[in-house]
């Protein structure tokens, strides 16, 4: 998977992360995957990374509809 190609797939689960998550703004979830991918950055395979993202994402999206 190249650059392009995954940032299209992020893009992607950014969507359904919203579609998910409607009582969040989309920049909330857009912050959440934005610093969910970082963890990711030095794996060699890029092809999950997508995948890996959009789990932590949720991770941290769920954390904060559940706080309070």
């Amino acid at each position: 998977m190249n650059r392009s190609e995954e940032d299209r797939a992020i893009a992607e689960a950014v969507e359904r992360l919203i579609k998910a998550f409607p009582g969040l703004s989309p920049a909330t979830v857009e912050r959440a995957v934005a610093e969910s991918r970082p963890e990711f950055e030095g794996n060699p395979i890029r092809d999950f990374v997508p995948l890996f993202v959009e789990r932590s994402a949720r991770h941290r999206l769920r954390t904060l509809t559940t706080a309070g």
